[in-house]
C-alpha cells in the first residue's frame, strides 16, 4: 500500500484575534532573507547602503504587481475585464510568477537607471540570486493554502488536500454542520487506473437529531462533493455508502468513508527546485570569474528556473478550464520565451563582461 500525505493544515496562525495568513509569512520571510542576501552583496561590492531601502520598495511593489497583472492577463481575463474593479483586489487571491518576473525586470532597469546609477544588468544578475530563494517560500505559501497543487496520481508522496473538501461541505450545509475533521485508514479502492486512499470524515452538525444527522450524512454529503469544480475536486463519495453515528461528550457525530483523491505535492517539489537552484546561483556569483560576465546569472535564473518551471507543470492540476483544449498549458507557454532569453544571455554574458 502507498503511504499517503494527509494535507490537513490551517492555513493561518490565530494572534490575539488576528488570523496571520502562512502565505503571507512566506511572503515576508522571502523578502526579508532577499534583504539580507542584497545586503551582503551591496557590503561586498561597496555599494552605498542607503540605496537598499529603495531597492526592497521597488522588488516588493513589482513582485505583488507583477504577480497579480500576469494571473489577470495571462490566466483570468475573461472575469477581469468584465471587473475591472477588481483588479488590484490581491487579497482576493491570483497571482503568477511569470507576470512577477516581466514587472521585476521592467522596474530594476528603472531602479539602475534612475536611482542607483548601475548597469540594469548588474542589479539583475544579483537581484535573481534571492529572487530564486523568495520563489521557494512562495511555494510553500502554496502549500499551506493547499493550492496549485499537482494532478490527481499514485506516487511516493502522494497528497491529499482535504481543506477545499472541507470548506465546500461547511458551505453545502448552510450553517448545519459545525465541524469535519479527516482520518486516514489502512484501506483503499482501485478505480480508474488510480489507487484511492479510503478516509474517514467526522461530521459535527448542530441541533440535529440522530435521523437527521443520517440523512444529512447519507444523501447531501455526496450530492455536495459531487458538486465541486474538477479541478478542486478532493473528495469523492462512495456510492452507496451509509454512515455511522456516534455520541461524545459535545453530542451526536456522524462517520463515513470518503475516497481522498491523491496527488503529486508539486508544491514542495518546486520550493526545494527553487532552493537548489537558489544554492546553485550563489556559488556562481562567488566565483569571481563568472560573476563578471554581464547577464550571465540571469540568463541561468530564466534557464534553471523556467526550464524546471515548464517540466514540473506536466505534474500539475489544470489551473483555468481553456488550458484543457492546450498542448501545452499557459504556465509551459509563457515558460518558452523566458528559457529561450536565458539561454541566449548565457551565450552572449561570455562577449559583455563588465
Amino acid at each position: 500500500m502507498l503511504a499517503t500525505i494527509l494535507w490537513d493544515f490551517p492555513n493561518h496562525i490565530p494572534i490575539a484575534g488576528f488570523q496571520l495568513r502562512f502565505y503571507s509569512l512566506m511572503f515576508i520571510i522571502s523578502f526579508v532573507l532577499g534583504q539580507y542576501g542584497m545586503q551582503y552583496v551591496f557590503k561586498k561590492e561597496n555599494i552605498n547602503p542607503k540605496l537598499m531601502d529603495s531597492l526592497v520598495y521597488w522588488m516588493v511593489g513589482a513582485t505583488i504587481i507583477g504577480a497579480r497583472l500576469g494571473h489577470v492577463f495571462f490566466y483570468d481575463w475573461g472575469y477581469y475585464k468584465e471587473h475591472l474593479s477588481e483588479i488590484f483586489m490581491v487579497w482576493k487571491g491570483g497571482l503568477a510568477s511569470h507576470g512577477a518576473a516581466v514587472v521585476i525586470v521592467l522596474a530594476m532597469i528603472y531602479w539602475s537607471k534612475k536611482i542607483a546609477k548601475q548597469h540594469p544588468l548588474w542589479t539583475l544578475d544579483r537581484i535573481v540570486i534571492v529572487v530564486a530563494l523568495a520563489a521557494g517560500f512562495i511555494r510553500m505559501g502554496n502549500w499551506f493554502n493547499s493550492e496549485i497543487y499537482g494532478a490527481p496520481s499514485n506516487g511516493l508522496f502522494q497528497t491529499v488536500f482535504v481543506e477545499d473538501a472541507r470548506g465546500s461541505l461547511l458551505r453545502g450545509y448552510a450553517g448545519s454542520l459545525s465541524s469535519v475533521e479527516f482520518e486516514t485508514t489502512e484501506r483503499e479502492l482501485t478505480t480508474d487506473s488510480l489507487v484511492y486512499p479510503i478516509l474517514t470524515a467526522s461530521l459535527r452538525f448542530r441541533n440535529l437529531n440522530e435521523d437527521q444527522i443520517a440523512k444529512y450524512t447519507d444523501i447531501y454529503l455526496s450530492k455536495i462533493l459531487d458538486s465541486q469544480r474538477k479541478d478542486r475536486k478532493n473528495l469523492l463519495a462512495i456510492d452507496g455508502n451509509t454512515s455511522d453515528i456516534f455520541s461524545d461528550d459535545e453530542g451526536l457525530y456522524s462517520e463515513i468513508d470518503v475516497l481522498g483523491i491523491p496527488r503529486h505535492p508539486t508544491q514542495l517539489f518546486e520550493a526545494f527546485g527553487y532552493w537548489i537552484i537558489f544554492i546553485t546561483l550563489a556559488l556562481l556569483y562567488l566565483k569571481t570569474s563568472v560573476g563578471e560576465r554581464r547577464g550571465f546569472l540571469l540568463g541561468m535564473f530564466l534557464l534553471l528556473l523556467f526550464g524546471f518551471r515548464f517540466f514540473i507543470e506536466y505534474l500539475k492540476e489544470i489551473q483555468v478550464s481553456f488550458e484543457q483544449t492546450m498542448s501545452l498549458n499557459m504556465g509551459q507557454w509563457l515558460s518558452i520565451p523566458l528559457v529561450s532569453i536565458g539561454v541566449l544571455l548565457v551565450v552572449i554574458s561570455k562577449k559583455e563582461k563588465l
